[in-house]
């Protein structure tokens, strides 16, 4: 095992607060905050390589073939642009390979070196021809070099919005990481962690469109509550529609299905577009499903769905560190 520390450090120049307004959206713009507390540590490559080459170092950069190495299969970034790869390919026909890559000995015992970075390189080298290929051995398990992968992609930013919710995902699931553990190791906060995932449950088309770059996270947003968030980004892809029509639209035709339903027996006061639009703001930004139930427009409840014990954990967390909480004793 590798003692490489996959901790973070705390950033020193916090990102300038924004101005929020007063009252009732000065709470909820607290509760749904996703600003970045942390952030990454220096990058975790180039760390590696300068322990590597220190002086006594016993992990010492050598030539391997490529031959011998295979992308890993935790890789959390799927497309390589092939243009991109062509001009590395010239910069390392005319300098060389200026980082080795980070690799591991495939766990079936076979011959084979796993990539944990540099893929981009491996593949570049190829085509330029090269026969060997600078790198470092790391012993390491999956679960440090699937975090090494992922935090490199993320500091390149060579990563779409639906690879990096599946990376997240994968952390989550496979290797079973609490949202709290993710968040330290990765040097991201909780809930952009839980906002990024929540992608994965828009249905496939709507995930394509996010991660080629029509839509954007704020549509995203928009989307998840949304009655039919296919239909819906159909329509906004094509018409070029903004975040705020966008949520204008998923709002309206909440309203219109609401309309449509069976009323009760007992006479009950129509929703205003006020209360639609809140419920509509509030929606988006926990992505659960929001009522609000009010018969005089000043008092009422307010009624979240969960689909999960994941997003109940994940709501009573932002209650939990809520200015002025009880909860969090």
């Amino acid at each position: 095992m590798s003692n490489f520390d996959l901790g973070t450090n705390k950033n020193e120049e916090e990102e300038q607060a924004m101005s929020k307004p007063q009252g009732l959206g000065r709470g909820l713009n607290a509760l749904f905050s996703d600003e970045e507390n942390t952030s990454l540590s220096a990058d975790v490559e180039k760390k590696i390589v300068e322990e590597a080459t220190a002086e006594g170092s016993s992990r010492k950069p050598f030539k391997m073939g490529v031959e011998v190495l295979c992308p890993s299969t935790a890789q959390p970034r799927r497309i390589f642009n092939d243009q991109s790869l062509d001009e590395l390919a010239l910069s390392i026909r005319e300098h060389g390979i200026l980082q080795p890559l980070l690799v591991r000995k495939v766990p079936d015992g076979s011959e084979f070196y796993e990539i944990i970075a540099g893929e981009r390189r491996w593949q570049a080298a190829q085509r330029a021809q090269l026969h060997e290929v600078p790198v470092i051995v790391l012993e390491i398990d999956d679960l440090e070099a699937y975090k090494i992968a992922l935090i490199e992609n993320l500091q390149r930013e060579d990563l779409d919005p639906i690879e990096e919710a599946k990376g997240y995902q994968c952390l989550l699931e496979e290797f079973k990481q609490s949202k709290e553990q993710l968040a330290k190791s990765i040097g991201k906060s909780r809930s952009h962690i839980s906002n990024m995932t929540r992608l994965l449950v828009l249905p496939m088309d709507v995930q394509a469109y996010i991660g080629g770059g029509e839509l954007s996270m704020g549509h995203a947003r928009a989307l998840i509550t949304a009655e039919d968030p296919s239909a819906l980004a159909k329509q906004v892809v094509l018409k070029g529609l903004t975040v705020r029509q966008t949520e204008k639209l998923a709002a309206d035709r909440k309203g219109v299905k609401q309309e449509k339903r069976p009323r009760a027996a007992s006479p009950a006061v129509q929703k205003d577009a006020d209360t639609i639009a809140l419920e509509n703001d509030i929606s988006n930004s926990l992505g659960m499903r929001v009522e609000i139930d009010t018969k005089d427009g000043k008092s009422g409840k307010l009624a979240v769905e969960f689909k999960s014990l994941d997003q109940l954990d994940d709501l009573l967390h932002r209650l939990a560190h809520y200015p002025g909480s009880k909860l969090s004793g």
